[in-house]
């Protein structure tokens, strides 16, 4: 791998560049800015024919990600098997992110990192006439929602393509979840539910040490800053939300006016010293960590929240909670239901699954006969022509959904699948009108419950 380094100097002319993306013909070039979280990375774990094998990097001086994004890089570029080709050029200073707008070398901008800054950064790039890939979230505060609401604005105006990253609608069982719900004779429609007995509820539980990659994560201290990351109910709820819209309602576009949120929650998980440090490699609590640590050395981390909200007056509930680490042979684990009229489709994770998602079918209301049976068997058969293997056995309440190995991708490979799908849109030239007004809406659900939390 090459590395450019002009740190504390400028190398540009100042001048901007005139390869902004110009449809099917054109090439994208990546511009990676201060990539401090690894999912940055992760957008580059493979290579794809639409992108420039050259990738830049601009971040500031004493970047505690910086290094970390690189060698992954580089592990990728080294691997037996699929090695990729990436070459990064690297721009370090205090004034990195103004010298990517003057330089503009790329025509992509990939933003994951602190979020603190990430909306203005948005806002920045769409601009100066730069597209984004945005890990989430695109926003973490209330008061900075009007500038993403002006930056999706400007970016429909001006053709240019600002979107997110939601990985967990490639996950196959959330897959098949949405598919079979579409299937009348399987589903029947979905119920409106009630805030203790939501119609459609997203549960996750996550772990702060973990591997990626096959070596141990070292995150940043500013991790655990819920200034700088942002509390669940604004971070990881961003998918959970995210998949209720686009499972309930596929293929629609939710505006602000037709959602509410019900009832909202927050609450810390507790970390040691000696986790904090396993975790991040930093010998003590940083000063901004300082208000969160009790008198016994705890670190309180609010980094668990959960709402209850009204999409057109169906309720969906979404719930993340963060933990140390995960049990033996367990990771980061999915809960899902959606309720019909004539069954319930349950994503479960736990130890009695090995904690791989696993999807179940299991009917209300004395569905669950032959006939019926027979529906399912017909709507499995039909999911088996995109996703060949894809079966069903019994199972106490119901059917289990048997899913082949080759369709768990895992997820890394999310990464790209939601990349392929972005260059997807860069090709077409737009960004569909549901995804664009999905964005805006999440993001407006996020910051709300993160209001009625406190």
């Amino acid at each position: 791998m090459v590395f450019y380094s002009c740190s504390n100097s400028d190398s540009g002319n100042g001048e901007t560049s005139s390869n902004k993306f110009t449809g099917a013909d054109g090439e994208v070039k990546l511009m990676t800015v201060d990539p401090g979280h690894f999912h940055a990375s992760l957008v580059q774990k493979y290579g794809y024919d639409q992108v420039d094998s050259v990738a830049y990097v601009y971040a500031p001086d004493g970047s505690d990600g910086l290094q970390r994004h690189l060698n992954r890089i580089e592990q990728y570029n080294n691997r037996t098997e699929g090695p990729t080709n990436w070459v990064e050029e690297v721009y370090t200073g205090a004034d990195f992110f103004d010298k990517m707008i003057r330089e503009q070398p790329g025509n992509v901008v990939v933003l994951s990192g602190n979020n603190a800054k990430k909306t203005q950064y948005i806002k920045q790039s769409v601009d100066a006439g730069l597209n984004v890939l945005a890990d989430k979230p695109m926003v973490i505060k209330p008061e900075k929602f009007p500038m993403l609401k002006e930056a999706l604005s400007t970016a429909h105006e001006n053709d240019i393509l600002l979107y997110d990253i939601m990985t967990e609608r490639f996950e196959i069982t959330t897959l098949l979840q949405r598919a079979l719900s579409q299937d009348t004779d399987v589903f029947g429609s979905i119920v409106e539910g009630t805030p203790e007995n939501p119609a459609i509820t997203k549960e996750s539980v996550h772990h702060f040490f973990k591997y990626v990659s096959g070596n141990p994560l070292t995150r940043p201290g500013w991790f655990f800053d819920v200034d700088q990351q942002g509390e669940a109910i604004v971070d990881v709820s961003t998918h959970l939300a995210d998949l209720i819209l686009w499972e309930t309602f596929p293929g629609k576009g939710i505006d602000t006016t037709e959602v509410e949120v019900v009832q909202a929650d927050r609450w810390a998980t507790e970390m040691t010293p000696s986790e904090f440090k396993k975790v991040t490699q930093i010998e003590a609590y940083p000063e901004y960590l300082q208000e969160d640590v009790s008198q016994d050395s705890i670190l309180n981390v609010f980094a668990n929240g959960s709402f209850v909200f009204t999409v057109n007056g169906i309720h969906g509930k979404v719930s993340v909670e963060w933990n140390y680490q995960a049990p033996e042979g367990a990771g980061d684990t999915h809960y899902s239901i959606m309720r019909g009229t004539k069954a319930n489709l349950v994503i479960r994770q736990g130890e009695e699954q090995g904690y791989v998602p696993t999807l179940y079918v299991e009917p209300v209301d004395g569905n669950g006969g032959n006939d019926y049976e027979a529906s399912l068997k017909s709507a499995v058969d039909e999911i088996a022509q995109e996703y060949p293997g894809v079966s069903m056995e019994s199972s106490p309440n119901g059917w289990k959904i048997i899913i082949p190995d080759e369709h768990r991708v895992g997820h890394e490979a999310h990464f790209a699948q939601v990349t392929e799908q972005y260059l997807q849109y860069l090709k077409d030239g737009e960004i569909p009108e549901w995804e664009r007004k999905n964005i805006l809406t999440k993001y407006y659900l996020t910051t709300q419950a993160y209001q009625a939390s406190r």
